[in-house]
């Protein structure tokens, strides 16, 4: 085989690859939740919320030892 039919073979798998990879990627249904609301529940009560934490305050943040 010559070296420009290697490389144009490797050009083809690179981008049969990319397009199997898009096409499984968009095939996902994006309108069904991904979680239901117990598992979303479990996962705040694990987590916390999605809320914004507190400013910290009074130099409270974490600081080196020396």
């Amino acid at each position: 085989m010559s070296r420009a039919a290697i490389i144009a073979l490797l050009v083809l798998a690179a981008a049969t690859s990319s397009a199997a990879t898009v096409l499984i990627i968009n095939v996902r249904d994006t309108g069904k939740p991904s979680l239901t609301e117990e598992q979303r529940a479990a996962r705040e009560q694990f987590f916390g919320t999605s809320k914004e934490l507190p400013p910290i305050k009074d130099g409270q943040e974490m600081r080196p030892r020396w």
